[in-house]
């Protein structure tokens, strides 16, 4: 009992120690490299601790969790860190005797140090789940071969072994809890990071909107009042389909500017009862001579009747991105697949399907970020605003994808009857 009440005593210490660190220091530290020098310091500290204070069996034998912050800190600090915690192990431990336990100390670390560092760059680059695979190994590697020098210093008995049982779990097991400790505040400090980043952005986008909707919009109201006047009643009527199509995509281009200079922002919606199978015929129309000009074949297959309740408008603006966006993955040409269908009783599924370059899955997670784009000369504004606007109309995107075959795009809308 009284060995146990040793390695929590121990534990409480290092915890704290590492909590400290984690509150005040850890978020500093991806922000300033220099900073690095308070974590061999801070692990150190927490070395010193354990070894200060061990669990004692019989006169000689003594056992302490420095594995802890002595493996966590070659790890996360580096090379340097695990050399500097050595060397602090071996001066301390020379400090409190030269015995048996002195040699066993030397002899762990002379077949414990080079394994730990040369795991230490596969460490780094590691996921988070293969960190903490990593972790429990090493010290269990640790640990036994403490033990097992420790045996030929000293007598085996099955109190002994009893302990040092009691060692290897509790150091198993703690060991694990604070890799997934460190690993879960990093996550949340990178996470809070993008946020700030993407605020930011936003807050960017919504700056060089303001100021540029009014210059925008000038030359956009001149050109719509000029195609107003070529419209006479004596033109043919393909010139007149054209020119109405030139209006109506300056009134879109206009709607993607309020869009731009709202969103983020909540705003009443123009909802409409709507078959979504006429939307994508008149969105065919006007995406075809683009996807002519660039070699691609759009095959279609609509599902008549699939009802929802939304504003055509922006659903055109959003599938025209779209629609583009997997046209220009092909730049050899190939075929899309636009279809639409009622897959239950709740939703309706529109799906654009492309034999583009395709996207990884870290690709798909960016998709649609502020900013964002595979295109040389893309923005991810049109994106951005695309995937938006589905979620407005209470929506889901579902986006698959497969390197050198394609991408497929599969909205969700709630149908209503």
């Amino acid at each position: 009992m009284t060995v146990i009440k040793d390695f929590l005593l121990q534990l409480a210490l290092v915890t704290c120690l590492l909590f400290a660190f984690q509150i005040f220091f850890a978020e500093r530290l991806e922000r300033n490299t220099r900073l690095k020098v308070i974590m061999p310091f801070v692990f150190g500290t927490a070395i010193l601790l354990c070894m200060t204070f061990p669990a004692y069996v019989g006169d000689e034998y003594r056992l302490d969790i420095r594995i802890i912050p002595m493996l966590l800190g070659t790890l996360y600090g580096g090379v340097e860190s695990g050399i500097f915690l050595s060397l602090l192990i071996v001066l301390y431990r020379l400090y409190i005797g030269v015995d048996l336990g002195f040699y066993n100390t030397i002899i762990t670390l002379l077949f414990g140090l080079p394994v730990f560092l040369y795991f230490q760059k596969h460490f780094i680059s590691a996921s988070k789940n293969k960190r903490v695979r990593i972790v429990l190994l090493l010290s269990a590697y640790y640990s036994i071969i403490g033990s097992l020098t420790g045996f030929l210093f000293h007598p085996i008995s099955r109190e002994v072994i009893q302990i040092q049982i009691i060692h290897l779990l509790t150091t198993l097991i703690f060991v694990g809890f604070f890799t997934s400790l460190n690993e879960f505040t990093r996550e949340i400090i990178l996470k809070n990071q993008q946020l700030l980043s993407e605020a930011e952005r936003l807050r960017v986008v919504s700056v060089l909107t303001s100021v540029f909707a009014h210059e925008i919009r000038n030359p956009m109201q001149v050109t719509r009042g000029f195609l107003q006047l070529l419209n006479e009643p004596h033109l043919p009527a393909k010139n007149k389909q054209y020119i109405r199509y030139s209006i109506e995509e300056l009134d879109r281009a206009n709607a993607i500017i309020d869009d731009l200079l709202a969103y983020g922002k909540p705003a009443a919606q123009d909802l409409t009862r709507f078959d979504v199978a006429l939307e994508l015929r008149r969105v065919e129309n006007l995406i075809q001579s683009y996807a002519i000009s660039n070699n691609v074949t759009i095959q279609t297959r609509y599902e008549d009747n699939c009802w929802i309740e939304a504003n055509p408008q922006k659903l055109n603006q959003s599938l025209i991105n779209i629609l583009k966006n997997a046209i220009e993955s092909m730049p050899g040409g190939g075929t899309i697949w636009l279809s639409c269908f009622s897959n239950d009783e709740r939703y309706v599924e529109i799906c654009v399907k492309d034999q583009g370059i395709g996207m990884t899955k870290e690709q798909i997670d960016k998709l649609g970020a502020p900013f964002y784009s595979l295109k040389e000369s893309g923005t991810g504004l049109g994106m951005m605003v695309s995937l938006q606007i589905i979620r407005n109309f209470h929506g889901k995107v579902k986006i698959t994808s497969e390197l050198d075959v394609g991408t497929e795009f599969s909205i969700y809308l709630p149908r209503i009857t």
